[in-house]
Order: structure tokens, then C-alpha cells, then sequence
């Protein structure tokens, strides 16, 4: 099977076939290379979202992933960057190994191509002229023979007319005779060229067209087998990454089985545990009785009806009501108001009206509804200390509970550690290159390091020192944490049932009480023994709130309820806290009394550290 012989004349469109043929190259060559862009956009994509979806560094996100759950999705991202990877690798290979090769291959192709067709017009070209050639010999072939014979005849029919002259005859036979041998030459020309171009014509198609069109049929074969060949690396590139890809998929299914239920919830426990023990029962207040004090083995005044003092269980003087709440601030916050404040009276004073401006209306509420208000609301801060007016938390992390202050003390005793482990690697390292220099001087100044070295000595006594306070504050914090045994958990009960009866028995007092003010006998507060917890020494000497400012009673109010406090008209008293928003204003009149009094009833004169803070 070859072109040359059954193809032979079907130039022309072996001319068209084979420009197909490049056309078809080209495609392919376009469709790869639209593959390499759709992969590496989908790797771009797929790093994008890897990198969407990663933690921010020195941020809330960075923190969470310590779960399993959390490092099992950052193991994924990985994972899906390395995906992302592997069809990179894909496109550049395709890239390399397919479309650069057939680009240069079929500019290869083109030139072959052109140089076979046109080895085959030239020969085309050769057997037209040949052709020609015997056209026009064949033609003056024919012309002569013509001629001769109208010269015979013209001579024969002079020689049989008697009135010609016998020159005349003479001249006739020599022109017919000049006629039959051009003719005869024209005879020999036109055999000679009939035989070349036969000659020409033979090796034109059974020589020359058939040795072109065979280069042309191993060029367009040539092309085939390229074509398939790319084909197969186009399949092998892609079988090439796909270990890797499924590698990457089992990381991610590592990941996922890796996921420890039990070990994330511990984690919370660690993240949020705050060391204190649960409260104890809440004894049962009984309403139909009159409202009085309750004399019973909690009560405050025990000591003084009965004449006799409680076992001191932790040698402390003074008992809590709660592990880190001073008694008169528990019992402020208890009894803050829990609904908008009166109006304002309508005329400039109080007395022009009958019955006057009066305190807000409020159904009393059981002091254990408040009380467990108070234990089961999310406190906005950790310790009353922190209600100061500042800035950040203290450095000790004091106003945190114990145990998340010794987590954080013993990561910053963590980080002190490294920081000096980092200045004793400089350290070292340049004691070495001092050594160096002193053996070496032509090396360095050994002086040179001197400086730095004092500098490494200071910053290492510093870090020292700090480490020294923290610890002796982490030492603290864990000597202070308390046992989970059964005995602690019966003494918290004791401790809690203890503190309920005292609470109870203050609230009996204020709502027993005219003017609705708490006025408890400091003598019962020292004489109360409850068993003390190792907060104590921490909260014993708290501050009472700042004062930021003074303000004027513009009317007089009777503070009937729990938490409010009375004023009179023209009054001057300090300003504790401002207004939240509810309408209230907490005051201070001395040390030991202070309340909530209506907002647009006095006039607040804030100082000007207060209002800049």
C-alpha cells in the first residue's frame, strides 16, 4: 500500500489531507494547553481556599486549634494544598512534555511538508514542459508534411501543363523536393522528443511522483504516531500524580480517624475550669412566719444569743459569704433594683405634691431567687477587683479564677523559659566566637563581643528575676486550689448552707428595717465563724469602688427597696458608678452606706480623671 502507486494522481488533495492533518495537530495542541490553564486555575483556587480557611496567627482562631477536630481540619487544608500541588505539577507537565514538543514538532512538520510539495510541482512542472515540448515538434511535424504535399502537387500539375515553361517545371520539382525534406527533419525532431518524453513521462509516474508521495505518506504517519504518542503522555501525567493525590486523600482520612471526642472535652475542662467548688444547699425559707430573725446554728447572731463561738476550721477571724465576694458586696448586688426608676416629681419639690415622689413598686423577691440569679448569670468579670477603674487585667492575673491564673502563669513561666534558654543560646554561641577570636585574631576583636555579652548577662538576670515572682505567684495559686475528696465536698456544703442562713438572715434584717438600709451589727460579722477558704488572704483587704464624682439631690427619695438608698432634697454625696442605662445611679453617703438612687433625682457632677478614664 503505497501513495505513490495508488494515489498517483490525487496531488492536490494529498496537498489538502495533509494541511488537515496540521490543522488537527494544532487543535489538540490548543486543547492541551486549555487543560494546563483549567488546572492551574483549579490549583489556584484550591490554595486560595486552603489559605481562606487556615488560622490567622496571634488570634482567637490560632487558640481553638489545640482540639483534635480543630488539627484534624488544618491536617485537611494541608492536604488540599498538597492536592493543589499535585495538578500544578500536572499543567507544567503537559505544559512540557506535550504542548512545548508538538509546537516545535509541527513547525518541523510545516517545512517538511512544503519542501515535499514542492519537489512534486517541480516535477509536474518538468512533465508539462516536456509535454509542451512534443506538442509543438508534433505540430511543425504536421505543418511540414502539409506543405510538401501542396508542393508534390503543385509540381505534378505544373509538369502536365504543356504551355509552362520547362524552368518553371524545374523550379516547382525543387521546391516540393526542399518540402519533402523539412518534412522528413520535422519527422526526425518529433520521434526524437516523442521518445524522450515517453522516457520523461515513465519516470515522472513511476519514479519521481511515487518517491514524493511516499515521503509524504511517512511525514503524515509520522504525524499519526506523534499524535497517539501525545495522547498517552497526556493519560500518563495524569497517572503519574495520582499515588501522590491518593496519599493526600489518606492523610485526610488519617486526620479524620484521628479525632479524639474524649480528648476535646478534657480540653474545655482544662480551657474553662475555674477551680472553685460548687455551692452548697440553700436552706428553706419559711414566708408564713413574721419576718424576723431566724435564730438557728447559721445564723449571724448565734454567737451572741447563745454565747457560744463555732469551731474556727481555717483560723481566720472573719467568714465569707462567697469564695471571692465581700459580704456587704454580695448583698449590693443582690439587691441592686431590677426596674426603671420614678419620675421625676412634676413641681420643683417633692412636698407640693400630696403623696410625693415614691420608690419603685416591686414584689419582693425571695433573696434565694436572687441568689441564684446571681450564681447561675454569666459574670461580666471574674473578680470585684477588677471593677477599679483601669486598664488591663494585673499582671498576677489575679482577676481570674485559680485555675484558669495558674494556666496562665505557668504558660508565661513556660515563655520566660524559652526567652532565657534563647539569650543562654547567644550567650553561647558568642563565647565560642570570642574563643575563636582570641585564638584567631586576625579573625576579630575578642573585645568586640564584650559588650553584647553584658547585654545577654543583664537581659538573663531579668528574665531570672521575672521568672522568680511568677513562680512564687504559680506557687501560690497551687497551694491555694483545693482538693476534689469527699471531705472538701462536705465542708463546701457546710460552708455553703452556713453562708445561705447568714444571707437569709441580712435580707430578714433590711426588709425588717423602715427605711429599707442594711444595718448589721459589725460585732456579729467578726463573731460569725464559717470554714475558710484559702481566697481569703487575696480579697480580706478589698478597696470599697472609687469615687468619680459628686452629685446634689435635686428631690427627696425614700429608698424603700432592697439596694436603693434615701436621699434628701439639697443632699451632697459621692457618685460611685454612673448610670448603665437602667435609670439608677449607685451613691455613697459614708463608708458603710451606700445604694441606687433614681438618675433624674440628683444632679452628677462627674471629675474630670473620671470622665477621661
Amino acid at each position: 500500500m503505497s501513495w505513490g502507486t495508488e494515489l498517483w494522481d490525487q496531488f492536490d488533495n494529498l496537498e489538502k489531507h495533509t494541511q488537515w492533518g496540521i490543522d488537527v495537530l494544532e487543535k489538540y495542541i490548543k486543547f492541551v494547553k486549555e487543560r494546563t490553564e483549567i488546572e492551574i486555575s483549579y490549583a489556584k483556587q484550591l490554595r486560595n481556599l486552603s489559605k481562606k480557611y487556615q488560622p490567622k496567627k496571634n488570634s482567637k482562631e490560632e487558640e481553638e486549634y489545640k482540639y483534635t477536630s480543630c488539627k484534624a481540619f488544618l491536617a485537611t487544608l494541608n492536604e488540599m494544598n498538597d492536592y493543589a500541588g499535585q495538578h500544578e505539577v500536572i499543567s507544567e507537565n503537559m505544559t512540557c512534555q506535550i504542548t512545548a514538543e508538538l509546537a516545535r514538532y509541527v513547525q518541523e512538520l510545516k517545512q517538511e511538508r512544503k519542501s515535499h510539495f514542492h519537489e512534486g510541482r517541480k516535477a509536474q512542472q518538468h512533465i508539462e514542459t516536456c509535454w509542451k515540448q512534443l506538442e509543438a515538434s508534433k505540430r511543425r511535424f504536421e505543418r511540414d508534411c502539409k506543405e510538401a504535399d501542396r508542393a508534390q502537387q503543385y509540381f505534378e500539375k505544373m509538369d502536365a501543363d504543356i504551355n509552362v515553361t520547362k524552368a518553371d517545371v524545374e523550379k516547382a520539382r525543387s521546391q516540393a523536393q526542399l518540402r519533402h525534406q523539412m518534412a522528413e527533419e520535422s519527422k526526425g525532431e518529433y520521434s526524437s522528443i516523442l521518445q524522450k518524453f515517453n522516457h520523461e513521462q515513465h519516470e515522472h509516474y513511476y519514479t519521481h511522483i511515487p518517491n514524493i508521495f511516499q515521503k509524504i505518506q511517512d511525514m503524515e504517519e509520522r504525524r499519526i504516531v506523534r499524535l497517539g504518542e501525545s495522547m498517552k503522555t497526556f493519560s500518563e501525567i495524569d497517572r503519574q500524580v495520582i499515588p501522590i493525590i491518593g496519599k493526600c486523600l489518606d492523610g485526610i482520612t488519617k486526620a479524620a480517624e484521628s479525632i479524639d471526642q474524649q480528648n476535646d472535652s478534657q480540653l474545655v475542662i482544662e480551657a474553662f475550669k475555674s477551680g472553685f467548688e460548687p455551692p452548697g444547699d440553700i436552706d428553706f425559707e419559711d414566708f408564713t412566719q413574721p419576718m424576723k430573725r431566724t435564730v438557728s446554728e447559721s445564723s449571724l447572731s448565734n454567737s451572741r444569743g447563745d454565747g457560744k463561738s463555732e469551731p474556727k476550721f481555717g483560723g481566720k477571724s472573719k467568714g465569707k459569704l462567697w469564695p471571692f465576694i465581700k459580704k456587704n458586696k454580695l448583698m449590693s448586688l443582690l439587691t441592686s433594683p431590677h426596674q426603671p426608676p420614678p419620675p421625676p416629681p412634676a413641681s420643683a419639690s417633692p412636698s407640693a405634691v400630696p403623696n410625693g415622689p415614691q420608690s419603685p413598686k416591686q414584689q419582693k423577691e425571695p433573696l434565694s431567687h436572687r441568689f441564684n440569679e446571681f450564681m447561675t448569670s454569666k459574670p461580666k468579670i471574674h473578680c470585684f477587683r477588677s471593677l477599679k477603674r483601669g486598664g488591663a487585667g494585673p499582671e498576677d492575673f489575679s482577676n481570674l479564677p485559680p485555675e484558669q491564673r495558674r494556666k496562665k502563669l505557668q504558660q508565661k513561666v513556660d515563655e520566660l523559659n524559652k526567652d532565657i534558654q534563647k539569650e543562654m543560646d547567644q550567650r553561647d554561641a558568642l563565647t565560642k566566637m570570642k574563643d575563636v577570636y582570641i585564638k584567631n585574631p586576625q579573625m576579630g576583636d575578642p573585645a568586640s563581643v564584650d559588650h553584647r555579652l553584658a547585654e545577654l548577662g543583664q537581659n538573663m538576670e531579668k528574665l531570672r528575676l521575672e521568672v522568680q515572682k511568677f513562680e512564687g505567684w504559680l506557687a501560690e495559686v497551687e497551694g491555694r486550689l483545693p482538693m476534689r475528696t469527699e471531705q472538701t465536698r462536705r465542708q463546701s456544703g457546710l460552708y455553703e448552707t452556713q453562708n445561705t442562713s447568714a444571707v437569709n438572715n441580712c435580707a430578714q434584717d433590711r426588709e425588717s428595717s423602715p427605711d429599707g438600709s442594711y444595718t448589721e451589727d459589725q460585732s456579729q460579722e467578726s463573731e460569725m465563724k464559717v470554714p475558710a477558704t484559702d481566697f481569703d488572704d487575696e480579697f480580706d483587704d478589698e478597696e470599697p469602688l472609687p469615687t468619680i464624682g459628686t452629685c446634689k439631690a435635686l428631690y427627696t427619695f425614700e429608698g424603700q427597696n432592697e439596694g436603693t438608698i434615701s436621699v434628701t432634697e439639697g443632699e451632697m454625696l459621692y457618685v460611685i458608678e454612673e448610670d448603665k442605662g437602667d435609670g439608677w445611679t449607685r451613691i455613697r453617703r459614708n463608708e458603710d452606706e451606700e445604694g441606687y438612687v433614681p438618675t433624674s433625682y440628683v444632679e452628677v457632677y462627674l471629675d474630670k480623671n473620671a470622665k477621661d478614664s
